[in-house]
């Protein structure tokens, strides 16, 4: 497979977010298609869900250069339509949604048939790396990150007008699909590409961007991608996990952790960051799990100096506001309980269009 790696400087970050579509009642509107076409940007295009839209950066340099552009795309999106940025819609209740009509889609619709029913919005990060052994190391380091990410971004408590009781519902949702899991380690860049290769032929598709991994080597952009978090109602949080992924990274490929924490322990603490959100323990390298808040400390104390480097210290500020005042999961409950659902939908739209200022 001819790859990217190394096309662009190591360490640069692109970002993606899943946002949804709303009409005036904040109730998700399927317009995706013509909203691409008013807009005509390349950095928006259509998901499979009629009533979402993904953005996406280009290759920024850091935290501050991705945030800019983050906020400018939704600033952008919602001139013309309605714009909640949350991992479910909390209220959406669609038994057969619409979906969006083109070629990449059919086999993904074809398969999943009646467990399509309501957008799951991620944050997908890409981390620029230099080379493919470096993307697969990297790779198979976040994946000890992937439940304190979880933890720290959990943002869909609330799943078809109910709290589904997890911090992150769109996780339980994209768990049905296939393909949608935590990796393998992987030995090399020679062993990723037999296992996507036989992975692509297994589930008959054209090739490995159908296979959605919450982290997973990029060749075709030359990245690393982390896919295993909620899209954030604050542009600013979004910008800042992605400044903690490139720290984490950056880390990793100067001082690599010692590992030693098995899959199935990996998962099940993902799942228990889902359910419970900062609130989880978590595995650490070579002991017992962990509170989540203590988990994310450490790993704050570990990168502060490569997220310095990078120009990203602001990123972690952010994240240290989130162990001080919760995540968005906790901030929908508060929205909820202060309000109804009425008053969730409008604090969320609120808060995903960012002000000029931005």
């Amino acid at each position: 497979m001819e790859h990217r790696f190394g096309a662009s400087p190591p360490l640069t970050i692109g970002v993606e977010e899943e946002l949804l579509l709303v009409d005036e009642e904040l109730r998700l509107s399927p317009v995706a298609e013509r909203i691409l076409g008013r807009l005509g940007d390349g950095r928006v295009s259509t998901e499979i869900f009629a009533g979402q839209i993904e953005t996406k950066t280009g290759i920024c340099r850091d935290v501050g250069e991705a945030l800019g552009e983050l906020a400018e795309l939704r600033r952008l999106v919602a001139g013309s339509t309605g714009l909640l940025a949350s991992g479910l819609h909390p209220a959406d209740e669609s038994d057969r949604p619409q979906l969006v009509s083109k070629p990449r889609y059919a086999p993904v619709a074809k398969d999943l048939g009646g467990i399509l029913k309501t957008p799951p919005c991620g944050l997908h990060v890409h981390i620029g790396m230099p080379d493919p052994e470096t993307a697969i190391r990297v790779a198979n380091a976040l994946r000890r990150h992937l439940p304190l990410l979880q933890a720290l971004s959990a943002n869909s408590p609330y799943w078809e007008g109910v709290d589904c009781g997890h911090a992150s519902g769109r996780t339980v949702t994209v768990s049905r699909y296939p393909r949608f899991e935590m990796p393998r380690s992987f030995r090399d860049y020679e062993e990723f590409l037999h296992v996507a290769d036989q992975l692509v032929a297994a589930a008959g598709v054209d090739d490995y961007t159908y296979v959605w991994w919450d982290v997973r080597p990029h060749p075709n952009l030359g990245t690393v991608e982390v896919r295993a978090v909620d899209v954030q109602t604050g542009v600013a949080t979004s910008a800042a996990l992605a400044g903690l992924i490139q720290a984490i990274a950056a880390k990793e490929i100067a001082d690599p952790g010692k590992g030693g924490i098995v899959r199935e322990a990996l998962e099940e603490s993902y799942f228990q960051a889902a359910r419970y959100g900062l609130e989880a323990r978590l595995m650490v390298e070579g002991e017992t799990a962990l509170p989540a808040p203590e988990v994310a400390r450490r790993t704050l104390e570990q990168v502060r100096p490569y997220a310095l480097e990078l120009g990203g210290a602001g990123s972690l500020e952010e994240i240290e506001r989130i162990l001080r005042e919760g995540n968005g999961a906790e901030a929908q409950r508060r929205a909820f309980e202060g309000g109804g659902m009425e008053g969730l939908l409008s604090s969320l739209a609120a808060a995903t269009v960012p002000p000029p200022s931005v």
